[in-house]
């Protein structure tokens, strides 16, 4: 009986998961349509990247809904799909890296070790950790630009090779059945 029960649960879970994935891959279709121009597609990825990367906590994603309300041409999808990248599981390392950058370039926070942090020294540590956010999310943020609009060139050229094919197919297949 139980194992019936985990047998539906998990059938349940994966047709779930499988109309979520199918919805996603709809709206990416959708994202590299023709609706947006793939600069707009590719600043609109790489706006959201920029954004993902800073320290937020969690306030980023209303910071999206405010561009997407305020700006015509911005891709939704596109911004949205960033926080697919930098998602919270992946936020902790880019936390990390840039706080360790930030120590790098500032120096060391006096007063504070790893494993003795103190109240008075936050706001140095803030300090190291949105310099080397910044930095951190502008070097992803340009490349994201540039592999986002080669993806969604290709994928337009892909797509319109197929409906040329297709509407090659079609036409012949009128022509005979005039004849």
């Amino acid at each position: 009986m139980i194992r019936r029960r985990i047998g539906r649960w998990t059938e349940r879970l994966r047709r779930r998961l499988d109309r979520w994935a199918e919805r996603i891959r709809a709206e990416l279709r959708r994202a590299f349509a023709d609706e947006y121009s793939s600069v707009e597609v590719s600043r609109s990825f790489a706006l959201g990247v920029f954004i993902t990367m800073l320290p937020t906590l969690g306030t980023g994603v209303l910071l999206f809904f405010l561009i997407a309300w305020l700006f015509e041409r911005v891709s939704k999808i596109a911004l949205f799909a960033s926080v697919l990248v930098f998602n919270p599981a992946v936020k902790w390392g880019v936390y990390g890296a840039s706080f360790t950058l930030g120590t790098l370039l500032l120096g060391p926070v006096e007063g504070a070790t790893p494993t003795a942090p103190t109240l008075s020294a936050a706001n140095d540590v803030v300090i190291r950790l949105v310099v080397g956010n910044l930095i951190l999310a502008v070097v992803a943020a340009v490349p994201s630009y540039f592999v986002c609009h080669r993806v969604v060139k290709a994928f337009r050229a892909a797509d319109l090779a197929i409906v040329e094919s297709v509407e090659g197919i079609v036409e012949r297949d009128e022509d005979a059945a005039e004849e």
